[in-house]
């Protein structure tokens, strides 16, 4: 493909003198003014194997990402609504061949039990996530499940934003999707290694590399405008990955003037009957994975990357530190996992791959206070009209934060007085007074104001 130049993204991880220590340390030192990294620095730092220099590197992408957006970590939960799918991936549960596994598709209703469930444990965001299936996963059902979505209200609490994660569309599919009220549409190119695509790729309309690529350009021209992009680590050399991904983002940038809203960053975990996620071809080991995260953030420092529940806790409270931005929490990644009568199912028989973090938000949310993290529910942005080039005009200028931060807390403060445990409400109530005292100015002003209303009991309070 055009942009995905394989000879010189191999020539780049071949040059020897992208292995200098001295480059290297100027390449850090460069990427502080969070203005991005060429492909070629992006690589330099790949290569990066000094343990002194490493820990640099994650230093400086933890400033980096605060520079841009604070010490917040956006909360998310992704919703399965069915795992039909005809296309014969060799690392995924759903796989068309796999006769093991338990197929499900959720009625409204169900979808309805789903995301009454998660609002109840404090969740305000989604992501619609499905097999694809010309029948079961067509437009119209998702339009459906969307409107369902809205549509729950629990004593004040909702869902204020769906995403979704879909097969690749057309530009007309796109513009209806758009429709629905979407906020990011959300598509993994899986790898970026065109032989190993097709390896993996055995059959089924996903087979088609070059329109699983091309999916992003027709989403913004249908005008959807926040994508996001990832790979799934493991399939072929890491670094090759990591810089096949970022130019991708480079070039939606340079085309439409915006780049990926998010990035993320997968790791193969092992699935039902999925040959390849149980050795997969080129693991990626936990500091290779820091690494590359580091890079992802100093390469393109306004996007969003998020980390799943598939990494284990001790795994995810590491790369918290390195530039993460958005996560998912209490997550399950089959149909129907959620809602209360799980216990009589068997989820493991129907979800699309194992979890490495089981613990439930309010866990996850006490943690990354104890950490010194701000958990956000904050949906502002698409609500105000700042999204697409809005969006990145601000994060790229360091400014999208002055919003976020009295946002952040306002929609933490709703969280801990109608959702969080005894001990997560005291943790809670420190770090968020601790929070409100280092701001200064108009912004304290506004945030203590936002915070006295949601306390006198109003929800859903940002500007």
């Amino acid at each position: 493909m055009e942009f995905i130049d394989e000879g010189y993204i191999s020539s780049l991880l071949e040059e020897k003198k992208l292995n200098d220590p001295l480059r290297q340390k100027e390449i850090i030192q460069k990427s502080r003014d969070a203005k991005g990294l060429t492909l070629e620095e992006s690589a330099a730092l790949l290569n990066i194997t000094d343990p002194e220099i490493s820990e640099e590197l994650f230093h400086v992408a933890r400033e980096v990402k605060e520079t841009i957006y604070g010490n917040r970590l956006v909360l998310f939960a992704p919703l399965y609504i069915t795992n039909q799918c005809v296309n014969n991936c060799l690392y995924c549960a759903f796989r068309r061949d796999n006769k093991e596994l338990k197929r499900k598709t959720l009625s409204l209703e169900e979808i309805h039990q789903e995301i009454e469930f998660l609002v109840k444990q404090g969740h305000k965001r989604i992501l619609v996530v499905c097999g694809e299936h010309p029948k079961k996963s067509g437009m119209e059902y998702i339009g459906e499940t969307i409107k369902t979505i809205y549509e729950v209200n629990f004593n004040g609490g909702n869902i204020r934003r769906v995403n979704a994660n879909t097969a690749p569309l057309s530009i007309d599919d796109f513009k209806l999707l758009k429709s629905f009220g979407i906020g990011t549409y959300q598509c993994f190119q899986e790898t970026y290694h065109y032989s190993t695509y097709l390896q993996m790729h055995v059959d089924g309309p996903k087979r088609d590399y070059a329109w699983r690529l091309y999916a992003m350009d027709r989403a913004l021209q249908a005008g959807i405008e926040d994508v996001g992009i990832g790979a799934l680590f493991g399939l072929t050399d890491y670094k090759f990955e990591t810089l096949a991904m970022l130019s991708h983002a480079f070039n939606l940038d340079n085309k439409f003037g915006i780049g990926p809203h998010t990035i993320s960053v997968p790791r193969i975990e092992p699935a039902l009957n999925a040959p390849v996620s149980h050795k997969p071809p080129f693991a990626v080991d936990d500091f290779s994975f820091k690494k590359l995260i580091a890079v992802i953030r100093l390469a393109v420092p306004y996007t969003g990357i998020i980390l799943s529940t598939r990494e284990r806790a001790e795994v995810r409270r590491e790369l918290f530190k390195v530039g993460v931005s958005q996560i998912s929490a209490g997550s399950r990644t089959s149909p129907g996992a959620y809602k209360e009568s799980v216990e009589s199912m068997d989820e493991h028989d129907m979800e699309q791959f194992q979890l490495g973090d089981h613990r439930t938000l309010d866990e996850v949310v006490k943690d990354t206070c104890e950490l010194g993290f701000l958990p956000s529910f904050c949906t502002a942005c698409y609500r105000s009209d700042r999204t697409g080039d809005r969006f990145m005009e601000l994060a790229k200028s360091g400014n999208i934060g002055k919003l976020c931060v009295p946002n952040a807390l306002s929609t933490f403060q709703e969280y801990v007085n109608d959702f969080a445990s005894g001990g997560t409400k005291l943790a809670a109530e420190k770090f968020i007074e601790r929070e409100i005292g280092s701001l200064e100015g108009a912004t304290k002003r506004k945030t203590e104001e936002m915070i006295k209303k949601v306390n006198d009991g109003e929800h859903d309070v940002f500007f």
